[in-house]
């Protein structure tokens, strides 16, 4: 093995690893977050749980990504501790489909059919196609498609780089005496940890043993031990990972390193000490790239068997290793904004999604509270509204600043979206909340000063907060609900708030004039008016976002100025309506 072929070795691993990542990312794109959203949904069901994890490790081609996935639910107490051993169990399984894919490098035979299914036959095919689909591909889904085509083409490329790299090795009797000292159990499978380690995947390290298997070079003896090695250095990327975790996402990680340690013990002490007794005659033999598969998919089914029915002791003892306190109420609202999911976008969208509908919930509470307290003063709910209105600033606060991480994310073009509708939405939220408590602020000064508005003058401001409470809770439904619909109706109903605000003023002035009101009466049913407008202003911009945004759009005056001058989804008829509905008497 020259200079050259060591080089060649380099650029063979690295497109190896690229390939792989590549193809990596692009399965998690394709899937738009609906694997993260079926483990979050998993039920307890420890053999359900073994099943999702193999499903979605095998589609994914990462048992890492996948336990990393859990650490973050965990962390955000979307799953337990409990519900994640199962899945770490399924996925151990599920990282062995990409060796077994690797295997097909080993394919050799003059036969057609034998040829056509070596990958120096189909990844050329492969790759062309993968690079017309990207280059051409209207949607992103086609994208990433062409895209996972691509990255598998890549890895085998690399692949085969790193075969042809070390095929001299076989003849090489330096590279025989080291070969030798990985014969060692504890050498071999500190090696194959250490490996596994640095490169952060199970996966690569075991392709990287096939490729040197091709060589001829690799006896059964050394490759078993490197292999239960690879298994253990796996576990370094869920440690690190829930570094800065909570104490349940630590126990994850802590958990997935019980599950490997202990599966290797248990089955490396039964294989060495039958060996030492009996002796397997295929020691010496050397291994091929799908002797390594069937070996390490073997490990991983055996241990499997072995480890789960204790499922329960693996969160017993993981508990007793990491002791902590649980998190506050608040921490445990924002930890769903976790930084690990910002490598599943659509995942990320959806946690989001979901903290911008309770904060809307939150502000609707507040808004029918605070209009109550206009003719019903009281302390307590007065105070709710306040701490609420400070925890929505939070909401705020939080969501804008995951969302701008999550913007500088590559993302499919729905989640983009989705991105863009909530950084418009949090912004009118937060301002309505604001109202609420202004709403809040008149009522507790009309309280204080004994004032009570004219018998008229309590109809009309009735019939105003009737028509906010409605606005209010269909713009926050069509939220919560991704119900465009039900948003169309916001806007004609806007209109008719904007209407009552001028005649319900109007209707004032003429009470000053008849010496029926006073003008600093006049000035609190101004502020409580002013404040009822503006909140149905920001009902209006979140209901016009989400339709213009579903029309992949965001020309909000044009839209606006479109359905009201052509009467289009029944501007008129509905504002007709909602006029008739909310008449002053």
């Amino acid at each position: 093995m020259d200079f050259f072929d060591i080089l060649t070795l380099i650029g063979g691993l690295a497109l190896f690893l690229y390939g792989m990542e590549v193809m990596g990312d692009s399965l998690k794109k394709l899937a738009g977050g609906k694997l993260e959203l079926i483990l979050a949904k998993l039920t307890s069901n420890r053999f359900k749980g073994f099943f999702l994890g193999f499903l979605v490790t095998a589609i994914i081609q990462s048992s890492s990504a996948t336990t990393v996935m859990l650490v973050g639910f965990v962390n955000s107490g979307i799953m337990t501790l409990g519900q994640t051993i199962s899945i770490i169990m399924g996925a151990n399984v599920g990282t062995t489909v990409t060796s077994w894919l690797l295997s097909t490098t080993g394919i050799s035979g003059d036969n057609f059919w034998v040829q056509i299914f070596k990958p120096s036959s189909f990844t050329p095919i492969l790759a062309a196609i993968g690079i017309i689909m990207n280059m051409t591909a209207s949607t992103s889904k086609k994208k990433d498609i062409g895209s996972i085509l691509l990255g598998f083409a890549v890895l085998m490329f690399g692949m085969e780089a790193m075969s042809g790299a070390m095929s001299g090795l076989k003849e090489s009797e330096s590279f025989r005496q080291i070969l030798v000292m990985f014969e060692n159990p504890v050498l071999g499978i500190l090696t194959g940890t250490l490996l596994t380690a640095i490169i952060q995947s199970s996966s690569a390290s075991v392709g990287i043993l096939q490729a040197l298997a091709i060589t001829g070079a690799i006896p059964y003896s050394m490759a078993i031990p490197i292999i239960l090695g690879q298994n253990i250095g796996t576990t370094i990327t869920p440690v690190l990972s829930a570094i800065s975790g909570n104490t349940d996402s630590k126990r994850v990680a802590v958990t997935c390193v019980y599950i490997k340690m202990i599966g290797v013990v248990v089955v490396a002490s039964v294989f060495y000490i039958l060996n030492a007794t009996i002796g397997f005659g295929f020691m010496q033999e050397n291994v091929s790239a799908f002797d390594i598969a069937v070996v390490h998919t073997l490990f991983n089914i055996i241990s499997t068997v072995i480890l789960i029915p204790f499922t329960h002791w693996f969160e017993v003892l993981a508990v007793k290793t990491i002791k902590g306190k649980e998190n506050k109420e608040e921490d445990a609202i924002f930890s769903k904004l976790d930084d690990r999911f910002l490598d599943m976008p659509g995942f990320a969208v959806e946690q989001s999604n979901v903290l911008v509908c309770e904060m809307a919930r939150i502000t609707k509470q507040s808004i029918k509270g605070a209009t109550a307290l206009i003719n019903n003063y009281d302390e307590k709910i007065a105070q709710k509204i306040m701490d609420d209105e400070s925890l929505v600033d939070k909401y705020e606060d939080k969501i804008s600043t995951y969302l701008v991480k999550l913007s500088a994310v590559n993302s499919t073009e729905n989640d983009s979206k989705m991105i863009t509708e909530l950084l418009h939405v949090i912004g009118d939220v937060e301002r309505m909340s604001d109202h609420s408590v202004n709403i809040l602020e008149v009522a507790k000064e009309m309280y204080d000063k004994g004032i009570t508005f004219s018998e008229q003058a309590q109809k009309d401001l009735k019939v105003m907060i009737s028509a906010v409470c409605e606005i209010v809770e269909l713009s926050t439904n069509a939220l919560i609900n991704n119900d465009i619909e039900s948003a169309k109706l916001v806007e004609p109903l806007e209109q008719v708030i904007d209407r009552l605000k001028l005649k319900i003023k109007a209707s004032h002035i003429q009470r000053l004039k008849d010496g029926d009101c006073t003008v600093e009466y006049g000035f609190i049913l101004s502020d409580l008016l002013t404040n009822c407008e503006r909140i149905s202003d920001h009902c209006s911009n979140i209901a016009v976002c989400m339709i213009e945004i579903a029309h992949g759009s965001f020309e909000t005056h044009e839209y606006l100025s479109h359905v009201k001058g052509d009467g289009e989804n029944d501007f008129a008829e509905r504002y007709a309506e909602y006029k008739k509905k909310y008449a002053l008497q």
